[in-house]
């Protein structure tokens, strides 16, 4: 990704026009791979304490991931921690983080860092003691870097399905070579479910767009969802689905143990996958019907599941439709 560097106040990024940089490109991330062999991997975790590297090196196997396409890479892993409290439903675990992070090295990357734009917390050292991150990030001796507050570049919102103009994002994102998104499984008040393709809301910094990362909302959560994947083009997802949360999430739901660790290559399917696990019709989420007529992988046949089979570890997640209008309509066949 390339583009020219500015270094700008959110204050003139309100206030001016800014050149931009380069294209990002368009749809190819929804495409890759084919839709025929679209693999997702799905394992089956009773809790944090089980050896979870070993986990995610399985899940790596399945899905072809090794040390010829990883030696020398840098890996840039993108949790949750969009806000703290009570509980380990809200954030995505330090456990699954560091796990990742041993995975990776395990096949040779170069080196191994660790961001995130906070949407709530606007003292991200805080989150990351509170949470426990911090400590584990010390202890594993991996990098940090706040994507709230990093040096920035611009792109034209190239796909334009929400209203932004341009997107401004963290320079770091151009500095590695894969970028992985690491959310935790949730329900959510405005777009019914967030997951792996959501969680990269907390790539855009605050710095520039507020917090809760206003301008987005302002522009429309799902249209905006689609276009930040389009620019971003992630490659790789890890969803912390251990504990999960229901209800009245992202923040305000109620924990949930799922008991599952999803990974892919697609983003889309991760999250569709991520949806049938959770007994929501993926059809009532917004961003995902709109990623499937876009050339996502949509139906379910055309996902090669790996690992656990769906059937045995779905569980209806807590919705409340009568309080909440984007949980209508979720409930296959409701």
């Amino acid at each position: 990704m390339s583009g020219k560097k500015f270094k700008f106040t959110r204050r003139h990024f309100l206030a001016s026009g800014l050149a931009v940089g380069s294209i990002a490109g368009t749809w190819g991330w929804l495409t890759r791979p084919p839709k025929a062999n679209t693999r997702v991997f799905v394992a089956a975790v009773k809790d944090y304490r089980a050896d979870l590297i070993e986990v995610i090196k399985g899940g790596f196997a399945e899905l072809g991931v090794g040390p010829s396409e990883i030696r020398g890479k840098r890996i840039l892993l993108k949790p949750n921690m969009v806000e703290v409290g009570p509980g380990i439903h809200r954030t995505t675990q330090p456990e699954v983080v560091y796990a990742a992070a041993e995975a990776f090295r395990a096949l040779g990357a170069a080196q191994v860092i660790v961001g995130e734009g906070p949407g709530h917390i606007t003292d991200t050292l805080y989150g990351l003691d509170a949470t426990g991150l911090g400590e584990v990030l010390r202890q594993a001796k991996l990098p940090f870097v706040d994507l709230n507050h990093d040096d920035i570049f611009v792109l034209p919102n190239r796909t334009g399905i929400s209203s932004l103009p341009r997107l401004v994002l963290p320079a770091t994102l151009r500095q590695v070579d894969w970028i992985v998104s690491m959310p935790k499984m949730k329900t959510h008040h405005w777009v019914g479910m967030t997951a792996s393709m959501k969680n990269l809301f907390g790539v855009m910094p605050g710095s520039c767009y507020g917090w809760p990362k206003n301008m987005l909302h302002w522009a429309g959560i799902g249209p905006t969802i689609l276009d930040i994947n389009a620019a971003v083009k992630p490659h790789f997802a890890i969803v912390d689905g251990i504990v999960a949360m229901e209800g009245d999430g992202p923040i305000m739901g109620s924990p949930v143990h799922s008991g599952v660790l999803i990974m892919g290559r697609s983003l889309p399917a991760v999250d569709l996958t991520c949806a049938r696990l959770m007994g929501i019709d993926p059809r009532g989420v917004h961003y995902l019907r709109v990623a499937g007529e876009l050339g996502a992988v949509f139906e379910e046949g055309h996902i090669a599941q790996v690992g656990e089979a769906i059937s045995g570890l779905r569980r209806d997640f807590r919705l409340l439709p009568d309080l909440i209008p984007a949980h209508r309509g979720l409930r296959p066949g409701s």
